[in-house]
C-alpha cells in the first residue's frame, strides 16, 4: 500500500496522472490502476475526474495529510539516529538576500553535524518558494513571510526581522526621508514581492505620490540604481552591498520604521531529523 500512498500524493500535488507518473517513473495507466487499488481499498472515491485534470475532493483532502504523515512515519523507521549517520537529500529554496547572507552563516555548522547530507539549494522569489514547498518538490524554503494564512499543513517558523531604509544617493542633501520620497525619483522595490507590498502599504499610508523611475525585485540591483543617480529607494537593511561599502546613504525612518521578517517554511508531515537539525543551525545564526 506504501507505493499506492506515494502515487496519490505526487497526483494530488502534480494535479494529473501523467504528471505524477512522470514525477514516480509509472505510465499513466499504472498510476490510474494504483488509485483504483487505494480507491478500492479505503472504499472511497479520493478524486473528483474532469478531461484530464484529477481534483481532489472532501475525502481526498482529508486523506492528503494522513497518507504525508504515514511516508513520513515509514520513512524515520529507516533512518539513523546518530546526526554523523544521516544520508540522503534536503532541497533548500531561498530568496537572494538569504542565500548570501543566513545560509553562509547556517551552513557550515550543518556540514560539520550531519556531513553524509547533500543540500541542494535553489534561488526564487518568496511567492514561488511557498509554492513549491505547498506542491512537495522544496524540503525548506526560507522567505519573506507572507501576508496571508497558510494551510494548515505549512508550518512558518520565525527567523529574523530586517528593518526598511531609505538609500539615497550618497551626495544627495537631506535627512527628512519623506520629503526625499516626495521630492526625488523612486526606484521601486516589486510592487508583486512580498517585501515590495510592504513598500507599497507604507507609502499609501503617508499618503504619498512618487515618481516612480524604474521597478525591480533584487536588492543589490536596486542599490546599484541608487548608486548611478537614478532616484531613492524604500529596501530592507540587507544584502551584500551593505559589506562592499556601496556609494548610498542609508536614512532611517525613525518612528515610521516597518520590518520584513524573514521564515522558514516546511511541511509539517516532512519534518525529520535532518531538516530540523537545518532549522536549528539557521536559527543560531545571529544576523
Amino acid at each position: 500500500m506504501l507505493r499506492e500512498l506515494k502515487t496519490f500524493v505526487a497526483v494530488a500535488r502534480h494535479g494529473t496522472f501523467a504528471a505524477a507518473g512522470q514525477y514516480v517513473g509509472l505510465t499513466q495507466s499504472a498510476v490510474s490502476a494504483q488509485m483504483r487499488v487505494l480507491e478500492q481499498g479505503l472504499g472511497l472515491r479520493l478524486f473528483d475526474r474532469s478531461g484530464r485534470a484529477a481534483v481532489l475532493n472532501a475525502a481526498g483532502r482529508h486523506a492528503l495529510p494522513l497518507a504525508e504523515q504515514m511516508l513520513a512515519l515509514y520513512a524515520e523507521m529507516a533512518r539513523p539516529e546518530a546526526a554523523g549517520e544521516w544520508r540522503g537529500e534536503l532541497r533548500v529554496g531561498a530568496i537572494a538576500s538569504l542565500q548570501t547572507g543566513l545560509l553562509p552563516e547556517a551552513l557550515p555548522r550543518f556540514r560539520e553535524r550531519a556531513p553524509g547530507i547533500e543540500l541542494k539549494l535553489l534561488p526564487g522569489v518568496s511567492l514561488d518558494l511557498l509554492s513549491r514547498v505547498d506542491a512537495g518538490e522544496l524540503d525548506l524554503a526560507l522567505l519573506i513571510r507572507p501576508p496571508f494564512e497558510q494551510p494548515k499543513e505549512l508550518q512558518l517558523l520565525a527567523l529574523a526581522r530586517e528593518p526598511f531604509v531609505l538609500v539615497v544617493p550618497a551626495e544627495l542633501p537631506g535627512d527628512d526621508p519623506l520629503q526625499l520620497l516626495a521630492s526625488q525619483p523612486f526606484v521601486r522595490y516589486d510592487r508583486s514581492s512580498f517585501g515590495g507590498r510592504q513598500v507599497s502599504r507604507f507609502l499609501r499610508e503617508q499618503q504619498l505620490q512618487v515618481r516612480e523611475a524604474l521597478e525591480l525585485d533584487e536588492l543589490e540591483a536596486i542599490v546599484r540604481m541608487v548608486e548611478a543617480g537614478l532616484g531613492v529607494a524604500l529596501i530592507p537593511l540587507a544584502g551584500l552591498w551593505r559589506e562592499r561599502g556601496a556609494r548610498v546613504r542609508v536614512i532611517e525612518l525613525g518612528e515610521l520604521s516597518f520590518h520584513r521578517e524573514l521564515v522558514a517554511l516546511v511541511r509539517r508531515a516532512q519534518r525529520q531529523p535532518a531538516l530540523d537539525c537545518l532549522l536549528e543551525c539557521l536559527g543560531a545564526v545571529n544576523l
